[in-house]
């Protein structure tokens, strides 16, 4: 008998579509996109900003997604002016997969969005756009806003990104996250924001959080305290937590007025 192996990959392939919203559906752990808009100038920035605040976030509201994230490195960085982090929570996978299309429905959202959405191809709003796909911790499922007040341009929002040599080594990283670690953040004072397990992105095998500081004098000191915190000396030189993590990328960054977190 002949087999057919373009009827067998096209019936996997509608199968996997199928399935895929309703990985997480159940709303046990948040599902977080976090998109890097890579700009050159402050005109970019600025069409990137309006586009945001009046455009995107609004819509994000109005169907269902209560809060977004937007941060920018701090001045010291040396992306200060070259990058805009935007983070946005799902509540499951059916939202993410559903929010592009109830935004090509959005009559609000395209008006407001028009000179971001309709550039021209020799003045666009940006360089290069990423993303990373992430789910929440199981020890932490799912975001919060940050606790810390005062001025959002004082405010040190410190993202960092954990990489591992092989996928065995960066699921023990993540299990030390979930037996301890994340228990001294908060012990600590980091107010974290989210903590992810990247699906989809640049830098895999890798884990990513967000923790946040009222200034730098606060995030300074917070780490200070958390090197020579007594539970984390009991920890970090444990064997199975040993060469979890290659390379350590932190950015700091701070939060645009209109963020919502």
């Amino acid at each position: 008998m002949k087999i057919n192996y373009a009827i067998i990959l096209f019936t996997f392939i509608l199968a996997i579509v199928a399935i895929a919203p309703t990985v997480g559906q159940a709303g046990k752990r948040d599902l977080y996109e976090l998109r890097t808009y890579h700009i050159e100038n402050a005109q970019q920035e600025g069409m990137i900003d309006a586009y945001l605040k009046n455009a995107f976030i609004p819509a994000a509201h109005r169907n269902g997604i209560k809060e977004v994230g937007v941060f920018k490195p701090i001045a010291s960085e040396a992306d200060a002016g070259k990058k805009i982090y935007v983070l946005i929570p799902y509540p499951n996978s059916k939202s993410y997969f559903n929010f592009p299309g109830k935004l090509a429905k959005d009559n609000s959202y395209q008006q407001a969005g028009r000179d971001y959405i309709f550039a021209a191809h020799n003045n666009p709003p940006y360089k290069r756009m990423e993303t990373a796909l992430m789910q929440g911790f199981t020890g932490s499922p799912r975001y919060k806003a940050s606790g810390v007040t005062g001025p959002k341009k004082d405010r040190i929002y410190e993202l960092r990104s954990y990489e591992a040599a092989t996928e065995r080594l960066y699921h023990q990283k993540v299990k030390m996250f979930n037996n301890g670690e994340i228990d001294i953040f908060d012990k600590l004072n980091f107010n974290p924001i989210f903590y992810g397990e990247t699906l989809a992105g640049a830098q895999m095998p890798n884990l990513m959080y967000l923790t946040t500081f009222e200034n730098m004098e606060k995030r300074n000191a917070g780490w200070d305290a958390f090197r020579v915190d007594s539970d984390w000396e009991a920890m970090k030189d444990l064997e199975e937590y040993r060469n979890t993590v290659s390379k350590n990328d932190t950015r700091l960054l701070y939060p645009a007025e209109y963020s919502d977190l």
